[in-house]
């Protein structure tokens, strides 16, 4: 997938600077963001407000982090490892029954 999106390099760790690169990459593919959209059941007009709720940014991050060829798709395009997408999502979701956080 060719994209024109800028790569993210500077703060490639700081989980809130990839979920932004999520969303702007997101947006960058009709198809893809429509995708989202109809999962999440958040209205384009929604968005911009929903950014600000770290539950919908952890949501995002785990639409990637649940699809590995769109995974690995945004990484290649935006230059970020896996492993900061990863750390990125575990950083906006809450803990579940099995990670011993609760």
């Amino acid at each position: 997938m060719q994209s024109n999106f800028k790569k993210l390099t500077k703060n490639a760790a700081d989980p809130e600077a990839i979920a932004v690169a999520v969303l702007g990459w997101l947006a960058n593919d009709a198809d893809m963001f429509g995708r989202f959209l109809a999962l999440t059941g958040v209205t384009p007009a929604q968005v911009r407000t929903a950014v600000a709720d770290p539950g919908f940014l952890g949501g995002m991050l785990d639409f990637l982090m649940n699809h590995e060829p769109t995974l690995m798709a945004f990484c290649e395009a935006t230059g970020t490892p896996p492993e900061a997408v990863a750390a990125a999502s575990a950083h906006f979701s809450t803990p579940g029954l099995g990670s011993g956080e609760y």
